[in-house]
Protein backbone atom coordinates (compact mmCIF):
# COMPACT_ATOMS: atom_id res chain seq x y z
CA UNK A 1 0.00 0.00 0.00
CA UNK A 2 1.36 3.55 -0.92
CA UNK A 3 1.16 6.09 1.83
CA UNK A 4 -1.07 8.67 0.02
CA UNK A 5 0.17 12.06 0.23
CA UNK A 6 -2.32 14.32 -1.83
CA UNK A 7 -5.14 13.26 0.80
CA UNK A 8 -3.13 14.48 3.70
CA UNK A 9 -2.66 17.98 1.86
CA UNK A 10 -4.00 18.73 -1.37
CA UNK A 11 -1.31 21.51 -1.86
CA UNK A 12 1.68 19.48 -1.47
CA UNK A 13 3.72 19.51 -4.37
CA UNK A 14 7.00 18.48 -3.36
CA UNK A 15 8.24 15.36 -1.30
CA UNK A 16 10.79 12.79 -1.23
CA UNK A 17 9.90 8.96 -0.78
CA UNK A 18 11.77 5.42 -1.14
CA UNK A 19 11.93 3.77 -4.54
CA UNK A 20 10.02 0.33 -3.18
CA UNK A 21 9.58 -1.25 -6.96
CA UNK A 22 10.46 -0.45 -10.75
CA UNK A 23 9.19 -2.50 -13.82
CA UNK A 24 9.69 -2.19 -17.36
CA UNK A 25 6.45 -1.53 -19.46
CA UNK A 26 5.32 -1.24 -22.65
CA UNK A 27 4.39 2.42 -22.62
CA UNK A 28 7.89 3.14 -19.73
CA UNK A 29 8.42 1.91 -16.44
CA UNK A 30 5.85 1.07 -13.59
CA UNK A 31 7.58 3.16 -10.61
CA UNK A 32 6.44 2.49 -7.44
CA UNK A 33 7.04 4.36 -4.00
CA UNK A 34 6.44 4.08 -0.11
CA UNK A 35 4.69 7.66 -0.34
CA UNK A 36 3.36 10.26 -2.97
CA UNK A 37 1.23 13.24 -3.55
CA UNK A 38 1.02 12.41 -6.92
CA UNK A 39 -2.91 11.82 -7.73
CA UNK A 40 -4.05 8.68 -9.84
CA UNK A 41 -6.49 9.22 -11.98
CA UNK A 42 -10.20 8.77 -10.52
CA UNK A 43 -13.50 10.62 -9.78
CA UNK A 44 -13.54 12.42 -13.47
CA UNK A 45 -10.00 13.76 -12.85
CA UNK A 46 -7.21 12.35 -14.81
CA UNK A 47 -3.63 11.61 -13.23
CA UNK A 48 -0.94 14.35 -12.04
CA UNK A 49 2.34 14.49 -13.65
CA UNK A 50 5.65 15.60 -12.68
CA UNK A 51 9.05 14.37 -11.81
CA UNK A 52 10.77 11.93 -9.49
CA UNK A 53 14.40 12.98 -9.55
CA UNK A 54 15.47 13.44 -12.37
CA UNK A 55 13.08 11.15 -14.69
CA UNK A 56 9.60 12.29 -16.19
CA UNK A 57 6.16 11.15 -14.69
CA UNK A 58 4.06 10.38 -17.27
CA UNK A 59 0.93 9.23 -16.09
CA UNK A 60 -0.26 7.86 -12.46
CA UNK A 61 -2.37 4.53 -12.06
CA UNK A 62 -3.40 2.75 -9.46
CA UNK A 63 -3.53 -0.73 -8.68
CA UNK A 64 -4.72 -2.86 -5.75
CA UNK A 65 -3.30 0.02 -3.27
CA UNK A 66 -0.38 0.60 -4.76
CA UNK A 67 0.20 3.30 -6.56
CA UNK A 68 2.32 3.22 -9.96
CA UNK A 69 3.70 5.56 -11.82
CA UNK A 70 4.47 5.79 -15.32
CA UNK A 71 8.04 7.10 -16.18
CA UNK A 72 10.13 7.40 -19.44
CA UNK A 73 13.29 5.96 -17.46
CA UNK A 74 13.73 3.37 -14.74
CA UNK A 75 14.59 4.57 -11.15
CA UNK A 76 16.61 1.67 -8.82
CA UNK A 77 14.65 0.28 -6.03
CA UNK A 78 15.52 1.31 -2.47
CA UNK A 79 16.93 4.81 -3.65
CA UNK A 80 15.40 7.94 -2.13
CA UNK A 81 13.99 10.32 -4.95
CA UNK A 82 12.63 13.70 -4.59
CA UNK A 83 9.23 14.07 -5.85
CA UNK A 84 7.71 16.90 -8.03
CA UNK A 85 4.23 17.54 -9.43
CA UNK A 86 3.21 19.74 -12.37
CA UNK A 87 1.87 22.07 -9.39
CA UNK A 88 -0.15 24.82 -11.55
CA UNK A 89 -1.54 21.35 -13.98
CA UNK A 90 -3.05 20.55 -10.42
CA UNK A 91 -4.15 23.32 -9.13
CA UNK A 92 -5.98 23.95 -12.21
CA UNK A 93 -7.29 20.64 -11.87
CA UNK A 94 -8.25 21.48 -8.12
CA UNK A 95 -10.41 24.40 -9.15
CA UNK A 96 -12.33 22.68 -12.49
CA UNK A 97 -13.30 19.79 -9.99
CA UNK A 98 -13.95 21.95 -6.69
CA UNK A 99 -16.43 24.18 -8.77
CA UNK A 100 -18.04 21.00 -10.35
CA UNK A 101 -18.62 20.06 -6.62
CA UNK A 102 -20.81 23.04 -6.39
CA UNK A 103 -22.30 23.51 -9.58
CA UNK A 104 -23.61 19.82 -9.58
CA UNK A 105 -24.84 20.24 -5.68
CA UNK A 106 -26.74 23.55 -6.58
CA UNK A 107 -28.57 21.35 -9.67
CA UNK A 108 -29.45 18.68 -7.67
CA UNK A 109 -30.67 21.02 -4.40
CA UNK A 110 -32.24 23.41 -6.86
CA UNK A 111 -34.02 21.26 -9.54
CA UNK A 112 -33.68 17.38 -8.14
CA UNK A 113 -31.18 16.61 -11.17
CA UNK A 114 -27.92 14.31 -10.53
CA UNK A 115 -24.76 14.57 -12.07
CA UNK A 116 -24.23 11.24 -13.94
CA UNK A 117 -21.28 12.25 -15.65
CA UNK A 118 -18.01 14.35 -14.71
CA UNK A 119 -15.10 14.56 -17.39
CA UNK A 120 -12.34 16.60 -16.52
CA UNK A 121 -11.02 17.46 -20.49
CA UNK A 122 -7.36 18.91 -21.73
CA UNK A 123 -9.84 22.45 -22.30
CA UNK A 124 -12.86 22.18 -20.62
CA UNK A 125 -15.16 20.20 -18.25
CA UNK A 126 -18.16 18.76 -18.91
CA UNK A 127 -21.15 17.59 -16.17
CA UNK A 128 -24.19 15.77 -17.60
CA UNK A 129 -27.53 16.15 -15.76
CA UNK A 130 -30.08 13.60 -16.04
CA UNK A 131 -32.52 16.74 -16.27
CA UNK A 132 -33.45 19.36 -18.35
CA UNK A 133 -32.11 22.74 -17.43
CA UNK A 134 -32.75 26.35 -19.59
CA UNK A 135 -30.25 28.80 -20.55
CA UNK A 136 -32.09 31.02 -17.76
CA UNK A 137 -31.22 28.31 -14.94
CA UNK A 138 -28.11 27.68 -16.05
CA UNK A 139 -27.47 31.72 -15.64
CA UNK A 140 -29.12 31.84 -12.10
CA UNK A 141 -26.93 28.52 -10.99
CA UNK A 142 -23.61 29.80 -12.64
CA UNK A 143 -24.23 33.52 -10.16
CA UNK A 144 -25.12 31.47 -7.08
CA UNK A 145 -21.99 29.14 -7.95
CA UNK A 146 -19.70 32.33 -8.10
CA UNK A 147 -21.81 33.57 -4.95
CA UNK A 148 -20.01 30.24 -3.10
CA UNK A 149 -16.62 31.68 -4.43
CA UNK A 150 -17.23 34.70 -2.79
CA UNK A 151 -17.78 33.63 0.53
CA UNK A 152 -14.08 31.43 0.72
CA UNK A 153 -15.59 28.88 2.26
CA UNK A 154 -13.65 25.67 3.74
CA UNK A 155 -13.58 22.79 1.96
CA UNK A 156 -13.81 20.07 4.33
CA UNK A 157 -12.73 16.29 3.69
CA UNK A 158 -14.80 13.64 6.00
CA UNK A 159 -14.47 10.58 6.51
CA UNK A 160 -17.37 9.35 8.27
CA UNK A 161 -18.10 5.99 10.16
CA UNK A 162 -20.69 3.57 8.64
CA UNK A 163 -23.23 4.54 10.95
CA UNK A 164 -22.87 8.20 10.50
CA UNK A 165 -22.69 7.81 6.99
CA UNK A 166 -25.96 5.71 7.13
CA UNK A 167 -27.33 8.76 8.35
CA UNK A 168 -25.91 10.79 5.65
CA UNK A 169 -27.51 12.71 2.94
CA UNK A 170 -24.84 12.66 0.38
CA UNK A 171 -24.58 12.69 -3.79
CA UNK A 172 -22.70 9.37 -5.11
CA UNK A 173 -22.69 8.16 -8.64
CA UNK A 174 -21.39 4.47 -7.83
CA UNK A 175 -21.66 2.03 -5.22
CA UNK A 176 -18.43 2.20 -2.57
CA UNK A 177 -16.99 -0.42 -0.44
CA UNK A 178 -14.55 0.14 2.63
CA UNK A 179 -14.54 3.40 3.89
CA UNK A 180 -15.87 6.69 1.92
CA UNK A 181 -14.54 9.97 1.83
CA UNK A 182 -16.66 12.92 1.70
CA UNK A 183 -16.22 16.04 0.20
CA UNK A 184 -18.40 19.16 1.53
CA UNK A 185 -18.94 22.53 0.90
CA UNK A 186 -21.12 24.00 3.59
CA UNK A 187 -24.63 25.23 2.53
CA UNK A 188 -23.69 24.21 -1.33
CA UNK A 189 -22.91 20.10 -1.66
CA UNK A 190 -21.95 16.95 0.47
CA UNK A 191 -20.81 14.41 -1.89
CA UNK A 192 -18.45 11.11 -2.16
CA UNK A 193 -15.19 11.85 -3.98
CA UNK A 194 -11.62 10.29 -4.04
CA UNK A 195 -9.93 13.52 -5.88
CA UNK A 196 -7.80 16.03 -3.89
CA UNK A 197 -9.72 19.60 -3.98
CA UNK A 198 -8.86 23.35 -3.20
CA UNK A 199 -9.43 24.35 0.73
CA UNK A 200 -11.21 26.73 0.42
CA UNK A 201 -13.97 28.20 -2.02
CA UNK A 202 -12.22 31.15 -2.90
CA UNK A 203 -9.31 29.15 -4.47
CA UNK A 204 -11.49 28.61 -7.75
CA UNK A 205 -11.71 32.11 -8.78
CA UNK A 206 -14.53 31.96 -11.16
CA UNK A 207 -16.97 29.50 -11.92
CA UNK A 208 -18.20 30.05 -15.62
CA UNK A 209 -20.56 27.94 -17.68
CA UNK A 210 -20.27 28.48 -21.16
CA UNK A 211 -22.27 25.83 -22.83
CA UNK A 212 -25.34 23.54 -22.44
CA UNK A 213 -26.92 21.29 -24.60
CA UNK A 214 -29.31 18.23 -24.94
CA UNK A 215 -27.76 15.37 -24.24
CA UNK A 216 -28.96 11.27 -23.49
CA UNK A 217 -32.69 13.07 -22.15
CA UNK A 218 -31.00 15.50 -20.33
CA UNK A 219 -27.96 18.35 -20.70
CA UNK A 220 -24.49 18.40 -20.81
CA UNK A 221 -22.82 21.93 -19.17
CA UNK A 222 -19.93 22.64 -20.18
CA UNK A 223 -17.57 24.86 -17.31
CA UNK A 224 -14.54 26.27 -17.00
CA UNK A 225 -12.99 27.60 -13.79
CA UNK A 226 -9.95 29.99 -12.03
CA UNK A 227 -7.32 29.79 -15.16
CA UNK A 228 -9.50 28.61 -17.28
CA UNK A 229 -12.22 30.94 -17.46
CA UNK A 230 -9.38 33.89 -16.78
CA UNK A 231 -7.97 32.26 -20.15
CA UNK A 232 -10.88 32.24 -21.89
CA UNK A 233 -11.75 35.83 -20.80
CA UNK A 234 -8.28 36.93 -22.11
CA UNK A 235 -8.92 34.80 -25.55
CA UNK A 236 -12.51 36.39 -26.50
CA UNK A 237 -11.46 39.82 -24.94
CA UNK A 238 -8.67 39.88 -27.70
CA UNK A 239 -11.14 38.28 -30.51
CA UNK A 240 -13.82 41.84 -29.20
CA UNK A 241 -10.96 43.78 -29.37
CA UNK A 242 -10.01 43.08 -33.03
CA UNK A 243 -13.69 42.83 -34.13
CA UNK A 244 -14.36 46.22 -32.80
CA UNK A 245 -11.08 47.87 -34.69
CA UNK A 246 -12.71 46.47 -38.04
CA UNK A 247 -16.00 47.19 -37.67
CA UNK A 248 -14.74 51.01 -36.10
CA UNK A 249 -17.25 50.47 -33.27
CA UNK A 250 -17.08 50.78 -29.35
CA UNK A 251 -15.83 47.16 -27.93
CA UNK A 252 -19.39 47.19 -26.25
CA UNK A 253 -21.24 47.79 -29.09
CA UNK A 254 -19.99 45.07 -31.75
CA UNK A 255 -22.92 42.93 -32.03
CA UNK A 256 -25.28 45.66 -32.85
CA UNK A 257 -22.25 46.99 -35.65
CA UNK A 258 -22.17 43.11 -36.82
CA UNK A 259 -26.15 43.45 -37.28
CA UNK A 260 -26.00 46.40 -39.39
CA UNK A 261 -23.05 45.14 -41.66
CA UNK A 262 -25.15 41.83 -42.09
CA UNK A 263 -28.09 43.87 -43.00
CA UNK A 264 -26.07 45.76 -45.61
CA UNK A 265 -24.61 43.02 -47.01
CA UNK A 266 -27.90 41.14 -47.34
CA UNK A 267 -29.58 44.28 -49.20
CA UNK A 268 -26.00 44.49 -51.85
CA UNK A 269 -26.49 40.37 -52.16
CA UNK A 270 -30.18 41.50 -53.17
CA UNK A 271 -29.17 43.86 -55.69
CA UNK A 272 -26.36 42.26 -56.95
CA UNK A 273 -28.92 39.11 -57.54
CA UNK A 274 -31.95 41.40 -59.70
CA UNK A 275 -28.54 42.52 -61.49
CA UNK A 276 -27.81 39.24 -62.18
CA UNK A 277 -30.97 38.20 -63.62
CA UNK A 278 -31.03 41.05 -65.78
CA UNK A 279 -27.28 40.14 -67.12
CA UNK A 280 -28.70 36.71 -67.82
CA UNK A 281 -31.63 37.77 -69.71
CA UNK A 282 -29.72 39.33 -72.04
CA UNK A 283 -26.99 36.43 -72.47
CA UNK A 284 -30.19 34.25 -73.31
CA UNK A 285 -31.71 36.75 -75.87
CA UNK A 286 -28.01 36.77 -77.68
CA UNK A 287 -28.53 33.06 -78.41
CA UNK A 288 -29.84 32.04 -81.99
CA UNK A 289 -33.08 30.41 -81.49
CA UNK A 290 -32.26 28.04 -84.48
CA UNK A 291 -29.87 25.56 -82.39
CA UNK A 292 -31.51 23.00 -81.19
CA UNK A 293 -28.72 22.17 -78.79
CA UNK A 294 -26.53 25.03 -76.71
CA UNK A 295 -23.54 24.71 -74.76
CA UNK A 296 -22.37 27.47 -72.50
CA UNK A 297 -19.32 27.98 -70.94
CA UNK A 298 -19.58 30.66 -68.51
CA UNK A 299 -16.40 31.76 -66.26
CA UNK A 300 -18.92 34.81 -64.63
CA UNK A 301 -21.95 32.29 -63.42
CA UNK A 302 -22.20 30.14 -60.17
CA UNK A 303 -25.14 28.42 -58.38
CA UNK A 304 -28.44 29.51 -59.40
CA UNK A 305 -27.20 31.92 -62.21
CA UNK A 306 -26.24 28.88 -64.23
CA UNK A 307 -29.41 27.00 -63.88
CA UNK A 308 -31.49 30.56 -64.14
CA UNK A 309 -29.64 30.89 -67.78
CA UNK A 310 -30.23 27.24 -68.44
CA UNK A 311 -34.15 27.09 -68.03
CA UNK A 312 -34.49 30.76 -70.11
CA UNK A 313 -32.52 28.99 -72.81
CA UNK A 314 -34.88 26.12 -72.85
CA UNK A 315 -38.24 28.23 -72.62
CA UNK A 316 -36.94 30.00 -75.97
CA UNK A 317 -37.67 26.33 -77.60
CA UNK A 318 -33.87 24.52 -77.33
CA UNK A 319 -34.23 21.12 -76.74
CA UNK A 320 -31.03 20.44 -74.85
CA UNK A 321 -29.00 23.06 -72.84
CA UNK A 322 -25.53 22.47 -70.46
CA UNK A 323 -23.96 25.21 -68.65
CA UNK A 324 -20.44 24.84 -67.48
CA UNK A 325 -18.10 26.91 -65.07
CA UNK A 326 -14.54 25.98 -64.49
CA UNK A 327 -11.92 25.46 -66.84
CA UNK A 328 -10.35 22.66 -68.52
CA UNK A 329 -7.51 22.06 -65.91
CA UNK A 330 -8.90 22.57 -62.67
CA UNK A 331 -12.78 21.04 -64.07
CA UNK A 332 -15.94 21.96 -63.96
CA UNK A 333 -18.85 22.35 -62.52
CA UNK A 334 -22.56 21.84 -64.98
CA UNK A 335 -26.09 22.10 -65.14
CA UNK A 336 -28.05 20.59 -67.90
CA UNK A 337 -31.53 20.38 -69.01
CA UNK A 338 -34.11 19.25 -71.22
CA UNK A 339 -37.94 19.30 -71.87
CA UNK A 340 -37.55 16.25 -74.33
CA UNK A 341 -34.36 13.90 -73.24
CA UNK A 342 -34.80 11.83 -69.62
CA UNK A 343 -31.72 13.70 -68.19
CA UNK A 344 -31.06 10.57 -66.06
CA UNK A 345 -29.92 8.75 -68.44
CA UNK A 346 -28.01 11.36 -70.55
CA UNK A 347 -26.10 12.00 -67.05
CA UNK A 348 -24.72 8.48 -67.36
CA UNK A 349 -23.76 8.98 -70.73
CA UNK A 350 -21.89 11.78 -69.79
CA UNK A 351 -20.42 11.29 -66.67
CA UNK A 352 -18.96 7.84 -68.10
CA UNK A 353 -17.29 10.19 -71.20
CA UNK A 354 -16.25 13.75 -69.18
CA UNK A 355 -15.40 11.71 -65.38
CA UNK A 356 -18.36 13.24 -64.70
CA UNK A 357 -20.01 12.46 -61.37
CA UNK A 358 -23.49 14.03 -60.49
CA UNK A 359 -26.95 13.29 -61.56
CA UNK A 360 -30.87 14.75 -60.85
CA UNK A 361 -34.34 14.50 -61.91
CA UNK A 362 -35.48 13.71 -65.47
CA UNK A 363 -35.61 17.26 -66.49
CA UNK A 364 -32.54 18.57 -64.80
CA UNK A 365 -29.05 16.78 -63.99
CA UNK A 366 -26.07 19.01 -62.17
CA UNK A 367 -22.54 17.92 -61.34
CA UNK A 368 -18.64 18.00 -62.22
CA UNK A 369 -16.70 16.85 -64.56
CA UNK A 370 -13.15 16.92 -66.99
CA UNK A 371 -12.64 17.79 -70.60
CA UNK A 372 -11.71 19.58 -73.48
CA UNK A 373 -14.44 22.41 -73.95
CA UNK A 374 -14.80 21.63 -78.04
CA UNK A 375 -14.86 17.56 -76.96
CA UNK A 376 -17.73 18.23 -74.78
CA UNK A 377 -19.50 21.33 -76.76
CA UNK A 378 -19.48 18.46 -79.72
CA UNK A 379 -21.46 15.85 -77.82
CA UNK A 380 -23.59 18.12 -76.31
CA UNK A 381 -24.69 19.02 -80.47
CA UNK A 382 -24.32 15.24 -81.43
CA UNK A 383 -26.73 14.17 -78.45
CA UNK A 384 -29.17 16.86 -79.49
CA UNK A 385 -28.90 15.38 -83.01
CA UNK A 386 -30.11 11.82 -82.02
CA UNK A 387 -33.55 13.58 -81.69
CA UNK A 388 -33.61 15.01 -84.88
CA UNK A 389 -32.63 11.47 -86.32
Amino acid sequence: MTEKLFYQDSHLYEFEAVVTACEHLKDGYAVELDRTAFFPEGGGQYADTGFLGGVRVLDVREKDGAVLHITDAPLESGTTVRGRLDWEERFMKMQQHSGEHIVSGLVHAKYGYNNVGFHLGSEDSTMDFDGGLTKEQITEIEFEANRAVWRNLEIQTLYPAEEELSQMEYRSKIEIEGQVRIIAVPGYDVCACCAPHVKRTGEIGLIKLTHVQRYKGGVRVTMLCGVRALADYVEKQEQTREISAMLCSRINETAQAVRQLKEENDSLKFRIGEKEKKLIECRARTIPTDESAVCVFADDLEGDSMRGLMNLILEDGHILCAVFHGDESGGYRYVMGSRIFDMRSVAKEFNALFEGRGGGKPEMIQGTAKGRPEEIRQWILEKAGERDE
